[in-house]
């Protein structure tokens, strides 16, 4: 089974390639993403929290996408993101579990991690699945 399925390609968020953001794994119950800490810096030099807020939201909401495709997609209804290490160098990877998978409501959990393994944020993401059509 491939670690992406097809339709991705054509789910294109122009913030997501501004911060160079990569899916490399995408399932309902598990998303797997990165981004570049270079470009994606606040003006001190660490990676911008609004730039984990981003990965957080993308990773959870493409689970969402995943778990109620083709009909129902997630729309992000509460986000909540708490950094705990800086990372100033190298990229910031963001693994997405799935903590409720219900019919009108997702959960996910959401773990960055730094090029050494160490956590740098911890998020969730509550997502309302709608209607695609």
């Amino acid at each position: 089974m491939d670690a992406i399925p097809a339709w991705l390609a054509d789910q294109v968020s122009p913030l997501d390639d501004k911060l160079g953001l990569k899916i490399t794994e995408l399932t309902p119950e598990r998303v797997v993403g990165w981004i570049p800490v270079e470009g994606n810096e606040q003006p001190f030099g660490l990676l911008h929290g609004g730039a984990s807020g981003v990965v957080v939201e993308t990773l959870a909401s493409m689970g969402a996408m995943a778990h109620g495709w083709p009909d129902r997609v997630g729309v992000g209804v509460d986000l909540n993101v708490t950094h705990l290490r800086a990372a100033k160098k190298g990229r910031v990877t963001g693994t997405a579990t799935a903590l409720h998978l219900g019919r009108t409501m997702v959960t996910y959990s959401v773990e960055l991690v730094d090029d050494q393994g160490r956590l740098t944020a911890t998020g969730r993401l509550t997502c309302h699945m709608v209607s695609r059509h």
